[in-house]
């Protein structure tokens, strides 16, 4: 075993904009548990985004200061003095399972950016916890590399996503049956507005815990505000009706920008749906080779419970189970008009999005409605690739004739970027992915990787700001 490092002075007390607060605490108690972090036995740092740093004022780490922090996780100033894994329940593929909790993660720092929005640095691979069953509290390092390249495309792609902010490779050598093993190990960790998921509220309902349950639906509401609901929802000012609008409004365009993407997540559980709206933990995900509703990412997804298509139906479901928890503080009938309005503001939101992927100016949920299906019926019966549909016709620009009426009344948005005078677009296909990290499994190469991080951000760059609809806790 290596001897335990020397702790090394930190930066972080010098930079401007470091800013920390720990809120979760008022909650712990009953939140969460107090755990540590695996040693290990190395601690090689391979990707740190110090875009995502510089956000809440880390990008001026030093690298060694970056690994003692986020390798041997080593308290930020000021910070959560121990790290914490998370208690929740879930339904995962519809079964429910009280047995689940952060089982190879916790949460370690809590900062606030610029904005003073609060965001949580959460790890992934970090050790065992009192939730890791029979797991070692790994994460493989194909894992961590397939994390880096799902947050970036979605990032580009206008999805509310996790950020990775930090891999460290940690020298252990993991056996999976899922891949050739032994395989190489890291720890992750990512930046987000929280880890509070569907599930966290379905396990205080099974608990009975209506204390309990307040004061996280007012946590909720605190951290991640956003703008009321309508005028003429009834219980409008009921603190779990308000977090209950928020959450279907976050959840509806969440699925209509995985659907504009052509991604699927592949595990939908109500233990993957964070009350913020982020996508985040990324599994057996994968971005579509053609326009395909049946389309599974997941091999152990044989129903295709959450095949592509069905995205929008496992979140409208999984926002049913919230329902369900929140039943323990108010009426039903306040919380099933929230339910009903996930489907026209779905709707809504995929038209606004398909627009400005397409990079035109929305005309309205009708006319944009009529835009994605028309675009739908050409992407299947053409077999285009997603990416290369957009790309193609960015703008208006090369419309064939099955489309031509669809399109006709657009109008292209301002602005203008080389990207989209380039010959082909940036995808993120299996095979890609694969060469990437065959690359570094076989000779070590991390060129690939950071060229295809590049060029994505590029990419990002060229579509511009997404819109944003009313209950997102943004980026």
């Amino acid at each position: 075993m290596c001897d335990e490092p020397q702790p090394v002075p930190s930066t972080v007390e010098g930079t401007a904009h470091y800013r920390a607060d720990t809120p979760i605490g008022t909650l712990a108690a009953w939140l969460a548990d107090p755990v540590a972090s695996a040693y290990f036995p190395e601690t090689i740092l391979r990707f740190r985004n110090d875009g995502a740093a510089s956000t809440v004022g880390l990008e001026a780490l030093t690298d060694a200061d970056w690994i003692t922090h986020f390798g041997r996780f080593e308290p930020l100033p000021d910070n959560l003095a121990q790290p914490l894994a998370l208690r929740y329940h879930g339904h995962q593929f519809r079964v429910y399972n009280p047995e689940i909790g952060d089982g190879r993660g916790f949460l370690f720092a809590q900062v606030r950016d610029g904005a003073g929005r609060l965001l949580d640095l959460g790890t992934k691979g970090s050790g065992r916890t009192p939730w890791s069953r029979d797991g070692d509290g790994r994460l493989t390092l194909k894992g961590a590399v397939r994390e880096v390249l799902a947050t970036e495309m979605l990032e580009a792609l206008g999805v509310n996503t996790s950020k990775t902010f930090s891999v460290i490779e940690t020298g252990e050598a993991l056996h999976r049956g899922d891949e050739p093993s032994p395989t190489r190990s890291a720890v992750l960790t990512r930046l987000s507005h929280g880890h509070i998921r569907i599930g966290t509220f379905q396990r205080l309902l099974a608990l009975e815990e209506p204390e309990h349950m307040a004061q996280l639906v007012d946590y909720c509401l605190a951290q991640f505000p956003a703008p009321p609901p309508p005028q003429d929802a009834p219980g409008r000012d009921e603190p779990a009706v308000r977090l209950m609008h928020q959450v279907v409004e976050r959840l509806a365009d969440l699925a209509a920008s995985w659907m504009v993407a052509g991604f699927v997540h592949g595990v939908l559980n109500t233990d993957n749906m964070n009350i913020s709206g982020e996508s985040f933990d990324y599994g057996p995900w994968r971005f579509l080779p053609r326009w395909d509703p049946g389309f599974t990412a997941a091999y152990f997804d044989h129903a295709g419970l959450y095949a592509f298509g069905r995205q929008p139906e496992a979140l409208h479901w999984n926002c049913g189970q919230l329902a369900v928890a929140l039943r323990l503080l108010c009426d039903a009938p306040p919380l099933i008009t929230a339910m009903e309005r996930f489907g026209p503001l779905y709707m809504a939101a995929i038209g606004r999005r398909w627009c400005w992927r397409l990079g035109m100016e929305s005309r309205g949920a009708e006319a944009d409605g009529a835009l994605v299906a028309a675009s739908e019926r050409f992407l299947v019966e053409s077999g285009m690739q997603p990416d290369a549909f957009f790309f193609r016709h960015r703008g208006g620009r090369g419309v064939e004739e099955p489309l031509a009426d669809a399109f006709a009344d657009y109008e292209p948005a301002p602005g203008d970027h080389p990207y989209w005078t380039e010959g082909s677009p940036q995808s993120m296909l299996i095979d890609e992915v694969e060469a990437i990290w065959a690359a570094i499994a076989e000779r070590d190469d991390w060129t690939p990787l950071e060229a295809k991080v590049a060029a994505i951000r590029r990419m990002g760059a060229a579509h511009g700001v997404p819109p944003v609809p009313q209950g997102h806790a943004t980026n």
